[in-house]
């Protein structure tokens, strides 16, 4: 049975927090609707592989930027920032993957990780890999993550061993093309990158009280012009923008999770004013809170 997404928690960090699968078999499958669901910025350290079943979206990895139609898929290294939504409201439908190395790679000293795994997860060049079936070698991993998927949903017989051959298929071709998909990021986007996790871990430390710009560029050392530039380039919006979002998150959480007032919410995600609560809910998640808490119950 197909896994649904309700709601993600994640640190303060923004690592999620959600456990994929079991020690045993550590994946988990999903079937997400965008026009249902955002997902915010956030990271794991499980791989990840999205295959677009229907319309299309933009997929946000690090400092890049997917546009992903109906038919292609996107892998998402371990570690790395991203979050998804959908393109110009043509709404989107997609099939995801998230699961540990481990089940593809056994111990560390196998040469399965020594040669294969550890070249693609510790390569910083190869944050994401944009994956279009007009190529042949990225058309033989998109079938790779559609039958793992497809294995994972159905559970025949042994469907471990395919689902874990299936995998290894697509890390072995992603590490066969390594030349093809490293990017070669300079310095500054490095730099850009650490800045952004550093900043999003204050935000996310202290959402619930008074949020500037000027406090957010101290947390990471850095001037309120190049806070304002690092997270237009990394997450394509403001600091004060990401907060507003960040906190609603907060309280979409909390709306499902507690039986606090809804006024009491607003304030502990750092809305004093409710009317205002009510229509930035609204805004990013199309419905008042009240209606979201009882749609999620």
């Amino acid at each position: 049975m197909t896994q649904e997404v309700q709601t993600i928690r994640y640190d303060k960090t923004g690592r999620e927090l959600v456990k994929h699968g079991t020690t045993m078999l550590p994946i988990s499958y999903y079937e997400i609707d965008l026009e249902k669901f955002r997902i915010d910025w956030h990271w794991h350290d499980d791989l990840e592989a999205v295959v677009v079943t229907e319309g299309e979206a933009v997929f946000s990895v690090g400092n890049e930027q997917h546009t992903v139609r109906e038919g292609e898929a996107l892998f998402i290294n371990h570690g790395v920032i991203h979050g998804g939504w959908v393109s110009d409201f043509s709404g989107c439908k997609f099939r995801s993957i998230v699961f540990h190395q481990r089940l593809i790679s056994g111990s560390i000293d196998s040469v399965f990780y020594q040669k294969y795994v550890s070249a693609v997860l510790e390569n910083r060049m190869v944050e994401s890999i944009h994956l279009k079936p007009s190529v042949e070698w990225q058309k033989v991993i998109i079938d790779a993550i559609n039958e793992a998927w497809e294995c994972c949903n159905a559970e025949p017989k042994g469907y471990e061993f395919r689902v874990r051959r299936a995998l290894s298929d697509m890390i072995y071709h992603i590490w066969d093309n390594l030349s093809e998909t490293q990017s070669h990021p300079d310095a500054k986007v490095m730099r850009d990158d650490d800045r952004i996790k550093t900043m999003l871990k204050f935000i996310h430390n202290n959402y619930s009280g008074e949020m500037t710009i000027k406090m957010i560029a101290e947390s990471a050392l850095v001037s309120e012009s190049e806070c304002l530039r690092c997270f237009r380039r990394t997450i394509g919006t403001t600091p004060i923008q990401y907060v507003k979002q960040y906190r609603i998150q907060a309280a979409s959480q909390m709306l499902v999770s507690t039986q606090k007032k809804v006024a009491d919410i607003a304030v502990q995600c750092g809305f004093q004013d409710i009317s205002y609560f009510t229509k930035s809910f609204r805004k990013f998640k199309g419905c008042v809170p009240t209606e979201y808490r009882r749609n999620n119950l």
